[in-house]
């Protein structure tokens, strides 16, 4: 089954690429839409490995020269990526030195937590973490090994689908929690920066907190929690391993150590400036140096799986791409061709947008949604009779909304890490995309008409 539609896509990519040209459009163009197609096709499917599409893509990209090669390999300058390759680096130093283990311990004591309550732990302090680290990626590598011992710790084992559960509830609600927090995540930042240089409007951090925070931020927690005790609950035992701890060892100190200036450096970024990826890729480098560091080399080469690493490479080399061939503009301009807006209809426009926002979602990757509609926000503002902040506010709720995890790249890499099946991934993002849809945006824009964002 897979390798006919494996074939099926590999066919409609080349009818893409041969197709006469469609007017105001170039061959570039073309080529590039055929390979973009081809490679989010294979995302979304998973009838190849994350890692194999992200080679395949390099390489037909290269070969068809659908951009210059600094662009296509642009990922690998991305302080995003090396932000990947420092955590797995950190995540592999707190499983393999028992810091992970440790914490747990300490958290919980001698506590028999319910499932219900380690959950409601899980997406509680995930989502209180959005405000003092502003990376997705940091935080999910940082929770993951946490919340895995913790779950261990009362009897979930690693593979079990309460061990899984506890995972994908940390992941969820760190990515899709933070997008109500301005600085937590990346899209929000690229949002506020489009905002700033295309419209001289200035997102702020308590506006921005107000509008998303409540539904899209504490709402969807707890629909989150919700869902996960519902699809993944499993009965807990007695927390185990409850005798005293015994002192820290060396390997510990330092890597503790470690976490903590990492940590510090991460949640003072705005001050300093440097960015969470090479803070990562310094802090990841430390733990391997002798005698400073934690993990061999040994290990180092046996343990990091660098698949995630040429993944992330290729999703931000796929974004630069949709950017470089002018493709991402005419997606942009094309889904708005099909919106009617109008005046007066703003449950109607708020709906659309949202959707056309989550759309959007499946067509570029997470970082790239704003980007790519913020231009579009002054057209929906004039048509639906909003103000500016309001038409770019919008685009958040839609980006807040995962329904196939290739579309968010620190979903991909804590999935990876944590050796959750897309099969499983699927059956939790896929209802909860429908109840944010169905459920959350009408409350969203009840919300948004009782503060009176929409200017009525």
């Amino acid at each position: 089954m897979k390798n006919r539609l494996l074939i099926v896509l590999f066919l409609i990519a080349t009818a893409i690429y041969c197709l006469p040209l469609p007017i105001g459009t170039n061959e570039t163009m073309r080529h590039a839409t055929a390979v973009v197609f081809f490679s989010i096709a294979l995302l979304a499917t998973g009838i190849l490995s994350e890692y194999v599409t992200a080679l395949l893509f390099f390489v037909l990209a290269t070969l068809l020269a659908i951009a210059p090669t600094n662009v296509i390999f642009s990922g690998f300058a991305s302080s995003t990526l090396w932000l990947v390759f420092g955590g797995l680096i950190l995540a592999e130093a707190v499983n393999s030195t028992g810091l992970g283990k440790r914490l747990a311990i300490a958290i919980l004591g001698s506590k028999t937590l319910t499932y219900e309550r380690l959950i409601t732990l899980t997406v509680v302090f995930s989502t209180l973490l959005a405000f003092v680290m502003p990376a997705t990626l940091g935080r999910i590598l940082l929770l993951l090994p946490v919340f895995g011992a913790i779950a261990e710790h009362v009897g979930l084992r690693r593979g079990q689908i309460g061990h899984t559960g506890v995972l994908l509830a940390a992941i969820m609600s760190t990515y899709q929690c933070g997008t109500a927090v301005l600085p937590a995540n990346a899209p929000n930042l690229v949002l506020a920066g489009a905002s700033e240089s295309l419209y001289g409007v200035h997102l702020t951090y308590a506006e921005y907190f107000l509008v998303q925070f409540p539904v899209m931020g504490f709402l969807k927690g707890v629909v989150i929690a919700l869902l996960t005790c519902w699809l993944m609950k499993e009965p807990t035992s007695p927390a185990n391993d409850t005798s005293i701890l015994s002192p820290l060892s060396p390997e510990e100190r330092r890597l503790a150590t470690i976490l903590i200036i990492a940590l510090c450096l991460w949640t003072t970024d705005v001050w300093h400036g440097i960015q969470p990826g090479w803070i990562a890729l310094a802090s990841g480098v430390v733990c391997t140096l002798p005698r400073l560091g934690v993990i061999s080399p040994a290990t180092l080469n046996e343990k990091i799986r660098l698949g995630s690493f040429f993944y992330i490479a290729a999703v931000l080399g796929l974004g630069a791409v949709l950017s470089e061939s002018g493709l991402a503009t005419e997606i942009g301009n094309g889904l708005n061709r099909l919106l009617s807006l109008e005046k007066e209809a703003d449950f109607f426009n708020f709906a659309s947008l949202t959707l056309l926002s989550s759309i959007a979602g499946l067509l570029v990757t997470n970082p790239v949604q704003p980007a790519l509609l913020a231009p579009l926000a002054g057209q929906f503002a004039e048509a639906s009779g909003w103000p500016i902040k309001a038409a770019l506010m919008i685009i958040a709720v839609g980006f807040t909304t995962i329904i196939l995890p290739y579309q968010v790249p620190p979903v991909m890499v804590g999935l990876q890490l944590a050796g959750i099946p897309l099969r499983t991934t699927l059956k939790f993002t896929v209802p909860l995309a429908a109840f944010s849809i169905f459920v959350l945006i009408p409350i969203d824009y009840a919300w948004w008409h009782l503060i009176g964002y929409l200017g009525k």
